[in-house]
């Protein structure tokens, strides 16, 4: 997907990702994305073709439902002044996933002072954002970490 995010509303996004062919052919929806970027909300359907040998939810799948989450949201949150990638992420399975699971994104305004004061002499930072994978019901199915790199750009 070679989209700029600095051009395009929450809403857009949400829209595209629907589409995107990663999400779109293994069942994972964006189901909320605030304007403001601080939240977003995906489903990840159990179906006959994203399951793994054993019937369960594919690890995979798992771990690309949540992948640019954190890296969109706090790059959007900072502005064209950071430079923001994704630098590292691991999972931890919990649970076999036997049916529809969610992912919640939030990210605090803490989170976002901590980053600045972190960058403010243009030194990179690295933070790490952890996700919960649950079922309705609240189940753990899997626990996600992702690191992010995040320096202010020279110059700004």
């Amino acid at each position: 997907m070679n989209l700029t995010t600095q051009s395009l509303s929450a809403r857009t996004l949400r829209r595209a990702l629907n589409f995107w062919p990663p999400f779109l052919f293994n069942g994972m929806r964006v189901l909320e994305w605030s304007d403001d970027w601080r939240h977003a909300r995906v489903r990840l359907k159990l179906a006959w073709y994203n399951r793994n040998f054993v019937g369960t939810q594919f690890g995979g799948n798992l771990f690309s439902m949540t992948d640019p989450f954190w890296m969109i949201m706090t790059m959007q949150a900072l502005g064209r002044e950071y430079i923001v990638w994704d630098k590292a992420g691991e999972i931890e399975f919990v649970a076999p996933g036997r049916e529809t699971v969610y992912a919640e994104f939030r990210l605090d305004e803490a989170v976002l002072d901590e980053i600045r004061a972190a960058t403010a002499r243009g030194d990179k930072y690295l933070r790490w954002f952890e996700t919960e994978v649950k079922t309705a019901a609240g189940e753990v199915i899997a626990r996600l970490r992702k690191q992010i790199y995040v320096r202010r750009k020279r110059g700004s």
